[in-house]
């Protein structure tokens, strides 16, 4: 399989998206006179239409945002946390040993809407009416349905039609599982963003008073009050095999508004690298890049043997601090400016030999004595259906015998007047818990990345929030905007791309060609999401890897794992090209769904 799609160049706008309908509804918005922000956000509701399996309404988005006017690199943080009500002894008594992947006691309060509207309200332009036009009209007039939805709905179509009866109404459209392909519907959903724009409508004419009201009809209105009387009032079945009630509350959501932060950033060589804080595993990229910087990959040269290695074992030092010490710093002391300092890195890179490590080596940083949580699994019910063995793990779509796992959303825009955003939208999906009723979406259960041992930053406590996977990237040079990308993928995201970013830094690839490069990855440390697992030593790689290259990785100590080509990651990426005057966007070509545009 050979690609090589060209890098898309314009001078007006560019769009990266993992889905083609997201992309045209923000280039429309674009069209429409609107900028990169209010572009974003369109595509963002648009993803959570026609992408269900990977995210929702109810779900979860990390935003970082160049705004040429202020000229600075904003995070806008939609991690909700977890209920007032969600402690580790409330857990415990229920005889659980770990956050179950799915149902109602993981659920966070959802971060999405009230994300998207604080990035309308500090930075758009458009009536909000003019950004949800086109989720709207998906909902309400049918999308076509991917094959990858169409499969998860109907290996989950058992526990829809007697459980999850929600879940059922909402994706077994005349109680039967729709086809990959055919037009598909979500009217309740239709609804709720109908009414959340005609509650901002009616309350003013004036677009930030609007948003602040279809925020207020969120958060404090009909959707926290539906959320309110469905989660903590009715006992489902979730991947624990048993029924229980949810915590959230209408007061949990009425307690939350995203905030807008500082970014972490990381200078390497002419670039500087902007990412979200650690209660996202987002500085373990710039971890990576500090360890790197010590060594000359172009001389190793790109997809060698040295070049994995090094990079792989990189990975595995940066996660291993991320198991140790990242979490919500409102609530821990995170030591991140020693983490990314140069003398720890020095000593950490150090620790890097020829042969593949074996175990997880965390640091110590300011001489802390590091602790990695035990993740205790609770196994699930040995006589359970084939989909209860799918939601006792907590990814988003039905896990098949292969690793090539692209889950979650990317969207990137960059606008002609400078301003550039990035966003991975993910949490919500029809798998995670059972839809609410009368509102079309499901609740995200990001919880499950907590642990339940006590003293940990990433420990189980009300208000706290769960170290998500979820991870974009922006990228300044001599203090101009000129890279903003992401990719779905979990626990691999900031591995793919890492790997897509050191092509463009370190080999001078176009952002196309970056995209197409042999994707690997390691999943030495514990997975985010339930049932925890790990597999230390195992290197996966695409299977266009090199076989001399593959021979000498193996006599290096590493379990060299083989998948499809072309199959790791869909990284969505956009740029700017000062010196040119141009702006541009790329999309991978893995899955072949993530879709550019450019003019």
């Amino acid at each position: 399989m050979r690609f090589g799609r060209p890098q898309l160049v314009g001078t007006f706008g560019a769009v990266s998206a993992t889905h083609w309908l997201p992309s045209a509804a923000a280039m429309a918005v674009l069209e429409r006179g609107g900028n990169a922000f209010d572009a974003a956000a369109a595509a963002g509701f648009v993803l959570q239409v026609v992408e269900p399996h990977f995210n929702g309404l109810g779900g979860d988005v990390p935003i970082v945002a160049y705004t040429a006017e202020t000229d600075r690199v904003q995070v806008v943080c939609g991690q909700g946390p977890m209920p007032q009500a969600a402690t580790i002894e409330h857990f415990t008594s229920l005889g659980l040993r770990q956050i179950p992947g799915s149902g109602l006691l993981p659920a966070v309060v959802p971060g999405a809407f009230g994300t998207w509207m604080r990035l309308l309200a500090e930075h758009g332009t458009l009536p909000l009416a003019d950004v949800l036009e086109h989720a709207i009209g998906y909902a309400e007039n049918g999308f076509p349905l991917l094959a990858g939805t169409a499969d998860t709905i109907e290996l989950l179509a058992p526990l829809f039609a007697t459980e999850w009866k929600e879940s059922g109404r909402t994706y077994l459209p005349h109680g039967r599982p729709p086809k990959a392909g055919q037009r598909f519907r979500n009217p309740a959903l239709a609804n709720t963003y109908k009414r959340l724009l005609r509650e901002a409508t009616t309350a003013s004419g004036h677009r930030e008073a609007q948003l602040a009201a279809a925020e207020k009809a969120f958060y404090q209105g009909f959707v926290a009050e539906a959320i309110d009387a469905f989660v903590p009032g009715h006992e489902l079945l979730d991947s624990t095999g048993r029924r229980h009630r949810g915590l959230l509350t209408g007061q949990d959501l009425a307690d939350w508004r995203a905030t807008v932060e500082s970014s972490v950033r990381l200078q390497y060589g002419e670039y500087t690298v902007h990412k979200p804080g650690a209660w996202s595993q987002s500085p373990v990229f710039l971890q990576q890049l500090a360890l790197l910087d010590g060594f000359d990959l172009a001389g190793m040269g790109l997809d060698s043997a040295e070049y994995l290695h090094t990079v792989t074992e990189c990975a595995k030092l940066a996660f291993a601090d991320r198991e140790a010490w990242y979490g919500d710093p409102e609530h821990s002391d995170v030591p991140l400016d020693i983490l990314l300092s140069a003398p720890y890195s020095e000593a950490r890179r150090a620790l890097i030999e020829e042969k593949a490590a074996e175990t997880l080596r965390p640091g110590s940083p300011g001489d802390r004595t590091p602790v990695i949580p035990e993740l205790l699994s609770d196994e699930a019910p040995a006589d359970g259906d084939y989909w209860m063995g799918q939601i006792h793990n907590g990814l988003p779509t039905i896990v098949k015998a292969t690793a090539a796992r692209n889950d979650t959303c990317t969207v990137v825009v960059a606008d002609r007047l400078g301003n550039m955003v990035a966003a991975v939208p993910s949490g919500g999906w029809l798998k995670s818990s059972p839809v609410i009723p009368g509102l079309g979406f499901s609740l995200g259960t990001r919880g499950q990345t907590m642990t339940l041992q006590e003293g940990h930053p990433n420990s189980l406590a009300p208000g706290r929030r769960p170290r998500t996977t979820l991870s974009p990237s922006l990228v300044l040079k001599e203090g101009k905007p000129v890279l903003a990308f992401g990719t779905p993928g979990g626990d691999r995201q900031d591995q793919w791309t890492l790997e897509f970013f050191l092509a463009v830094a370190d080999f001078g690839l176009d952002l196309q060609s970056a995209t197409e490069t042999l994707a690997f990855h390691t999943d030495h440390f514990s997975a985010s999401f339930t049932p925890h697992e790990s597999r230390p030593k195992v290197l996966t790689v695409e299977r266009n890897c090199a076989p001399e290259v593959v021979e000498e990785l193996v006599r290096r100590g590493h379990e060299v794992e083989l998948v499809d080509e072309y199959s790791l990651g869909k990284v969505c990426a956009v740029g700017i090209d000062h010196d040119k005057d141009v702006l541009m966007a790329a999309a991978s070509p893995r899955g072949r769904q993530t879709y550019a545009m450019c003019r």
